[in-house]
């Protein structure tokens, strides 16, 4: 038999652990399910320095306090893997790879993970010299040389950031151009601290004393070198963790799901949070904002069809 709840939050991350604590600080039961390790993209953080109220603390220290918030709050946490979500009497049936639950409201908070190369070396490094997020790690990189693998506006973007606090900042593209906007690749091209090389795909990672190593092959030769570098990030996209919803909520053509800053969807019932929603900042504290929008949200749902 399926046990009951108010809300159900879909995923681990800032954005349903914070759903959790003010949906039960609205004296609401509330079961998160994660289908991984709580703390979503934060625990690839081996710093963070931006988040409010601490001056510095790992990714994986900040996923704790999240969870023992939840968890000091009376909220139920289960490492299940959802596969779908349907309606049922009493609410939405939400089915994972151990059983079934249901709620009243659901949060979607599943977010969305990196686009990876899947090269060799890629895994060993991820948060120990291989990044994602310029605001989140780019300090520590201040006065290195480092590469974006990209070269669209996400790598860009990245790239600009980075050419504010590095000594150098080289972009690796597969194409025979940037395909950003053209207003990036003119700012990027008027620093000058940055460089490009195209029409080049990187084959592999290995990691020296102090440099990460990436191996470089230029796709109309075959030729391969290796270029060392302080850090490297990669930005070739996100990929949205929609695909247990993406039945029962409009999604665009990414499969990000369609929603605004009320984090409402086309199911009343169904809410949604974080990285996995449409919206152009993706970081911690928006993640928790949109956790807070959506669970109030789900409250005032349940208290309206009480």
């Amino acid at each position: 038999m399926a046990d009951k709840y108010d809300v159900i939050v879909i995923g681990g991350g800032p954005a349903g652990l914070t759903a959790a604590i003010y949906a039960l600080r609205a004296n609401k039961s509330v079961l998160v399910i994660e289908k991984g390790n709580a703390g979503g993209q934060m625990n690839f953080s081996p710093c963070i320095e931006n988040y409010p109220g601490f001056t510095k603390i790992s990714g994986l220290e900040l996923a704790d306090k999240f969870v023992e918030h939840v968890l000091d709050q009376g909220g139920n946490m289960e490492i299940e893997e959802v596969l779908s979500v349907t309606d049922t009497e009493g609410g939405k049936l939400v089915k994972t790879d151990f059983g079934e639950h249901i709620g009243k409201a659901v949060v979607v908070a599943t977010g969305a993970r990196h686009r990876l190369l899947g090269v060799p070396g890629e895994d060993a490094l991820l948060g120990k010299g291989i990044s994602f997020c310029a605001v989140c790690d780019g300090a520590f990189y201040a006065g290195k040389h480092v590469a974006v693998v990209g070269g669209g506006n996400s790598a860009l973007q990245e790239a600009l950031l980075l050419a504010d606090q590095c000594s150098k900042v080289t972009i690796l593209q597969n194409l025979e151009d940037f395909t950003g906007e053209q207003k990036l690749v003119e700012l990027y091209r008027s620093k000058g601290n940055t460089e490009a090389f195209f029409g080049v795909t990187v084959s592999g990672f290995s990691q020296n004393a102090h440099t990460v190593d990436v191996k470089v092959k230029n796709i109309a030769t075959d030729e391969e070198e290796v270029r060392s570098f302080d850090g490297v990030f990669i930005a070739i996209g996100l990929i949205p963790e929609s695909g247990p919803v993406k039945d029962v909520v409009e999604t665009d053509k990414y499969g990000t799901i369609v929603s605004d800053e009320k984090c409402l969807t086309k199911d009343p019932a169904i809410f949604v949070a974080g990285d996995c929603r449409t919206k152009n900042v993706r970081q911690i504290s928006t993640a928790c904002a949109d956790g807070a929008t959506a669970a109030l949200a789900a409250c005032r749902y349940i208290d309206a069809n009480a």
